[in-house]
């Protein structure tokens, strides 16, 4: 007895010199530079900015969300999620375009983290909140039988796949997919997203080891960085950007480990992503995810790129005709 009870707790203390020890050995960089996605193709903002308005989320957080109504109240609601470092500000024109004469209602939040004044930026309080927050969002703008749409762009799809997949996804009625992230093992993967995203892997394994057994505590850490150019950076609207995220946000923000459980939770849904994606490789998409699910159609866009993508008018028809049934 003795001998099992020395080896359990030497392989215990294995267990922690090698999670505390990934966890150290790759600490964040501040600021990464490289290669990364064409800014330049696309633009940051709309004609004109939607005013932000504010909701306060279950734990009493005020958070910012951008609000283009519809023109009843029983015309479809689309709820559409920014891309992983940005905001809804990003995603005026889009909306735009998509709102038409208000036989869309469209909303674009700030993610939790995100936005002009984030209580804490790049972090949550728990792995989930961010479903929690737009689970609670939706339940202040959607009148009683409204047709519900949660959308997304590239990591922001990656959250609708993941809402869909939880305890909140029961509740849609359908989902718009723009270049969406699924998982850093998928098919669609393209290194490091093409030079815009670095994983801090090490760190992530040793936290998910802890997370194993129950410990959290170290959640806050820095997981992963993004690679915002310094013209974006040095512009208007650099104070804005969010340059890396929490573990905790990280997780929170992605499909989970099993991705393609997520994605058989979808409702029907519109993917759509460039031919010319530098993140994720487009063609994969559809033989992915129809390993998942038959409820998908897809549309790929010649000579297209990653940003790009959504705010060609191409995109803003296909999501309006798809959400108002006349595809």
């Amino acid at each position: 007895m003795h001998i099992v009870i020395q080896f359990a707790l030497i392989s215990v203390a294995i267990f922690f010199v090698i999670a505390f020890g990934l966890i150290l050995s790759q600490p964040a960089s501040g600021h990464i530079s490289g290669k990364t996605l064409q800014f330049e193709a696309t633009r940051l903002g709309g004609t004109a900015d939607i005013p932000l308005r504010y909701y306060e989320a279950g734990d009493g957080t005020t958070l910012g969300y951008r609000y283009l109504p519809g023109k009843s109240d029983d015309v479809p609601l689309l709820v559409f999620v920014h891309g992983s470092g940005w905001h809804g500000q990003g995603y005026v024109q889009f909306a735009e375009a998509v709102h038409g004469e208000g036989d869309i209602a469209v909303a674009l939040p700030d993610l939790r983290g995100h936005g002009p004044h984030p209580q804490r930026r790049g972090d949550v309080n728990y792995i989930g909140q961010l479903e929690d927050d737009i689970a609670e969002l939706i339940s202040i703008l959607r009148h009683p039988g409204q047709k519900l749409v949660l959308g997304g762009h590239s990591s922001g799809g990656g959250l609708v796949i993941r809402y869909a997949g939880g305890r909140h996804g029961s509740d849609l009625d359908q989902a718009v997919l723009i270049a969406p992230f699924l998982k850093y093992n998928a098919p669609t993967m393209r290194p490091n997203s093409g030079g815009w995203a670095h994983a801090l892997v090490r760190r992530i394994a040793g936290l998910k080891m802890l997370n194993m057994i129950g410990i959290s505590q170290l959640n806050g850490l820095t997981a992963i960085e993004f690679n915002f150019p310094d013209s974006v950076l040095q512009g208007p609207l650099g104070a804005t950007a969010t340059q890396s995220y929490s573990y905790r946000l990280n997780e929170s923000y992605a499909p989970r480990a099993d991705y393609l459980k997520d994605v058989a939770a979808l409702p029907p849904f519109l993917l759509i992503a460039g031919r010319d994606d530098e993140a994720f490789q487009a063609e994969a998409y559809q033989p992915t995810l129809s390993e998942a699910t038959e409820k998908g159609r897809y549309v790929l866009l010649d000579k297209t790129g990653h940003l790009d993508v959504y705010n060609k008018p191409e995109t803003a028809q296909i999501i309006r005709d798809f959400v108002l049934g006349k595809d």
